[in-house]
């Protein structure tokens, strides 16, 4: 016996629980996934995304709505007569028309803790806020953001200097082990759901462009976690001179420093760079270490590399964001 799923996902984070479904010996009836964008050289070009490209590859058909508004594209999912829906990182919300309209429901693969981390970007906030674990939770899909009961729950541990990317790649790898996990008690009608406690619900929001820039004001760890919460994209970023000219310095990787300064100081002197594997930066309390570090249209740079072509002074302070008044 084998489940008919229609599968909905568009990111490479998607990919593997598609591919783990197909190898488990279910009849994956459809792929849904968002519409080819711009991207290629010069973004002239139409790209399908990382799960189309999987679908095709696995000869799975293929469906790109903009949207579930048309009552004809509602229509074509009831169609397909599948037992369930399994939606990881789709990126549209799902009408109650689409929720219901398989025999068993949607079930959702999300990257935290519910009700911990509803919505958006739970990987990038649960590292940015400074927490220790999270994990992939599968829960039964309901028209409310994340709020499904619970099926099943993977934890993962976030390492103090662990990375968005590295997380996120951890994350990826349980939620495939999950959500086949889950759709085999689901097949055996063995699969339980318990209700997420109305204690403790944060939301995860998308992460805006303009909290990127690092605040070396506030205390070291909270920069840390500010930095390798947004590592490696979209990048957490400080503006320095360099060879004269002003210039935005992306930062892919840091640690917690020893050392005392004016916020935003550069406590470490170019002419140790040779032997230096991090620029040194005081913080509101406690010091940053910048360990990977990128110019614009540059690539990465360890400390040592980085300051050895593009040197900071001793004494330079690098700007923090000016508050609202």
């Amino acid at each position: 016996m084998s489940l008919r799923i229609i599968f909905m996902g568009t990111p490479e984070f998607s990919v593997p629980t598609l591919e783990n479904l197909k190898k488990a010996g279910h009849e994956i009836v459809a792929v849904y996934t968002q519409p080819p964008r711009p991207g290629g050289r010069r973004g002239l070009d139409l790209v399908k995304s990382p799960v189309h490209q999987a679908a095709e590859g696995l000869g799975i058909r293929v469906f790109t709505p903009l949207n579930f508004k048309d009552p004809e594209e509602r229509q074509r999912f009831r169609a397909l007569k599948a037992d369930v829906g399994v939606v990881v990182a789709y990126g549209l919300l799902l009408p109650e028309a689409v929720l219901t309209g398989t025999r068993l429901g949607c079930y959702n693969g999300h990257a935290s803790l519910l009700p911990r981390w509803r919505g958006a970007a739970p990987i990038q906030r649960a590292i940015m806020a400074g927490d220790d674990k999270t994990g992939m939770m599968v829960m039964k899909m309901e028209k409310g953001l994340d709020t499904g009961p619970v099926a099943l729950v993977r934890e993962v541990r976030i390492g103090e200097d662990m990375t968005a990317g590295e997380l996120h790649d951890e994350l990826k790898d349980a939620g495939a082990g999950a959500i086949v996990e889950a759709m085999a008690k689901l097949e055996a009608g063995e699969l339980p759901l318990t209700p997420q406690p109305e204690d403790g619900v944060l939301y995860a929001a998308k992460i805006d462009k303009g909290e990127t820039r690092i605040d070396f004001s506030k205390p070291a760890q909270d920069v840390h976690n500010h930095v390798r919460g947004l590592s490696p994209f979209p990048g957490a970023w400080f503006e320095a001179e360099i060879n004269g000219r002003p210039e935005r310095i992306k930062v892919l990787e840091s640690r917690v420093a020893e050392g005392q300064g004016a916020p935003g100081e550069v406590l470490h002197p170019p002419v140790v760079a040779a032997l230096a594997d991090q620029l040194t930066v005081a913080c509101g309390s406690g010091a940053i270490g910048l360990v990977t570090m990128q110019r614009a249209g540059g690539k990465p740079l360890n400390a040592r590399e980085f300051l050895r072509g593009s040197p900071i002074a001793e004494g330079t302070v690098l700007a923090s964001p000016a508050r609202p008044s």
